[in-house]
């Protein structure tokens, strides 16, 4: 494990950009971006453009590691070079910023309330690779629809395993089980969420460190006395869905969470724009997710 990133992500101000959209997400994203499907052919060139777009991110003058504490990449971004570096080696060597590496494999049709994570089948080589690339730590996601006991622990012991795999492997994982926003039980799901999360940690060894990714929640700190377990390392928050605006405005209210935004982050980024218009825009977007993580 690199200390110096742990440090970084543990203890300074700032926010993780996800900047991980996969196969099935980045059409949608590359769409809200000014690229139509109808500018591509197959995955390759949807994948070189997504990377195009990742790149114009990362190299603009208002992503550095003032705001941004970590950036969370797709494997192929992993495998890609940014001005000649990998790109992890280029977000920590040139920006100061610590790269996590999505590497779930997208989820299962829902069972119990939840969707859990398809098998990470090549988890042990991606996670060898990972270090190589000089990786800090993964992120995976599975979601929760309904307030269902059973399901609900099903995707905390699915996350906590493979985080233990991760953790033995010298990788810190963030462990993402998402409470869809849409959930008309999302506050029950989010109690019992709590719980089992709870239960999970402490059974964690001194030393074995994580992270979690957690929907905001619709009762106000409702996780803050996650934050004062040792091995919990950062809890973070995804925007869900919710537009920037009320993404901010319900971080806000969550003392210590930090922001871990994907869309909301690229919201009003377009391929057209001159790269005065892109950077005047992340840097807009950047400085509201900084003050929400920080208020």
């Amino acid at each position: 494990m690199n200390y110096k990133q742990m440090e970084i992500v543990k203890s300074r101000k700032g926010f993780i950009a996800a900047l991980d959209q996969s196969g099935g997400s980045t059409p949608k994203a590359l769409a809200l971006y000014g690229i139509p499907e109808s500018q591509y052919g197959n995955k390759d060139e949807m994948f070189d453009l997504v990377h195009k777009m990742r790149t114009r991110i990362i190299t603009s003058s208002a992503f550095n590691s003032d705001k941004i504490l970590g950036a969370i990449l797709f494997e192929q971004t992993m495998d890609r070079k940014i001005e000649g570096k990998y790109s992890a080696d280029y977000l920590y060597d040139i920006k100061g910023v610590v790269p996590f590496l999505k590497v779930d494999k997208g989820l299962e049709e829902e069972a119990d309330g939840v969707q859990l994570m398809k098998p990470i089948t090549d988890l042990e080589d991606t996670l060898r690779r990972a270090k190589e690339r000089n990786i800090f730590g993964t992120k995976m996601r599975s979601v929760i629809k309904k307030a269902n006991a059973k399901g609900i622990k099903a995707i905390v012991d699915q996350q906590f395993d493979i985080g233990k795999k991760i953790i033995a492997a010298g990788l810190v994982p963030i462990i993402e089980p998402e409470v869809d926003i849409k959930s008309p039980e999302k506050a029950r799901c989010e109690e019992i969420l709590k719980s089992e999360i709870k239960r999970r940690v402490s059974a964690l060894e001194p030393g074995e460190f994580i992270m979690l990714k957690l929907s905001i929640p619709t009762e106000s700190n409702l996780y803050k006395e996650l934050l004062s377990l040792p091995n919990i390392l950062r809890i973070v928050a995804l925007s869900g869905g919710y537009s920037r605006e009320e993404a901010n405005t319900k971080l806000a209210e969550n003392s210590g969470i930090i922001a871990s935004f994907s869309r909301a982050l690229a919201e009003g980024l377009n391929a057209k724009q001159s790269d005065a218009e892109f950077n005047a825009m992340l840097s807009d977007s950047i400085d509201s997710i900084y003050d929400a993580s920080v208020s």
